[in-house]
């Protein structure tokens, strides 16, 4: 089950969004690769937690070098994973004036620059894919307020107690507004075609 709390914009802020409330994932914890592999090794596998670690370590070592190589790499059911750019804007490839021309390079373009380095940065893209896709998430996901936003709520509503956080298994259009996406750098997006 996914905890819920609310998060209000300051009413100072200069949006639309000034004072309204949006809801925010309560992350209970982060697992890491070594705790994944003792969890999975507890549904009743042949597997050490030992070797099961091995293999996800390999794996993700795998899964960079292939990206790194230009590959995409999918894995059903979770997300495709493949690098991408954040590019730099470039006026030409060959600035004569300079005797400059564009790069395959990371950096930024001096003030003034018509051309130079084509890349700001590189990111992972990681890609939701299968049963991780938006729609096939909202099929499962189980949703409750936290113990201390059902608290706020009753105490909106004058001291009246509330039970349970309530089961949303339906369309959450909307969702969260910014904030909450964690990892390094990376995105994660839906495939639209649940490849």
């Amino acid at each position: 089950m996914i905890e819920l709390y609310l998060s209000k914009v300051t009413e100072t802020s200069e949006t639309e969004q000034a004072g309204k409330m949006y809801a925010r994932v309560s992350y209970k914890q982060t697992m890491t690769i070594q705790d994944m592999a003792r969890h999975m090794a507890e549904h009743n596998t042949v597997f050490s937690e030992g070797s099961i670690l091995g293999v996800l370590t390999d794996f993700v070592k795998c899964v960079r070098e292939m990206v790194l190589m230009g590959n995409t790499v999918k894995i059903e059911n979770l997300a495709i994973f493949k690098a991408t750019v954040e590019a730099n804007a470039l006026e030409v490839l060959y600035d004569a004036e300079n005797d400059k021309v564009a790069t395959a390079s990371i950096g930024t373009l001096a003030e003034g620059a018509k051309t130079g380095a084509a890349v700001k940065t590189v990111k992972l893209l990681a890609q939701s894919t299968g049963e991780f896709t938006r729609d096939e998430l909202k099929k499962d996901v189980k949703l409750a307020w936290t113990d201390k936003t059902k608290a706020e709520i009753a105490a909106a509503k004058g001291g009246e107690t509330t039970s349970g956080g309530g089961t949303n298994t339906g369309d959450n259009t909307g969702g969260n507004s910014g904030g909450n996406n964690g990892g390094g750098g990376g995105t994660l997006v839906d495939d639209p075609d649940g490849d």
